[in-house]
């Protein structure tokens, strides 16, 4: 099962807006994708993740599994988004280990959402 690594590529993380460069939100996007999505990862640009006071944020979501947002990341941040996302796809359930996730996912998680679906 593909799971989804969201970014918010329209997030301006505070910053003024500089004609003809590109928001902090798509530069984050840009460096996801320049690093390759992992296996069992399909990476995708969205408008907002309303985390606008957190800076640049990602979400990872899959049926049946946990979803998690994080924040306050940069593009400097990609390989480590990109390790915690291969984590993630390995994980059945969404719940990788504490001690297997990156620093930035311990550290900076905004939230975290059960599955959706039916209630056991």
């Amino acid at each position: 099962m593909t799971v989804r690594l969201l970014v918010c590529a329209t997030c301006r993380a505070g910053e003024a807006v500089e004609d003809g460069r590109p928001v902090p939100g798509a530069r984050l996007a840009a460096a996801l994708e320049a690093g390759g999505a992992p296996d069992g990862v399909a990476l995708q640009r969205v408008e907002c993740l309303s985390a606008c006071g957190q800076g640049c944020a990602v979400a990872l979501c899959a049926p049946g599994r946990w979803s998690y947002v994080y924040g306050r990341l940069t593009e400097a941040d990609a390989p480590d988004i990109l390790t915690g996302a291969a984590a993630y796809a390995a994980a059945p359930d969404g719940l990788v280990p504490w001690r297997e996730r990156p620093a930035i996912f311990r550290k900076q998680s905004l939230a975290r959402l059960p599955p959706i679906g039916e209630p056991e």
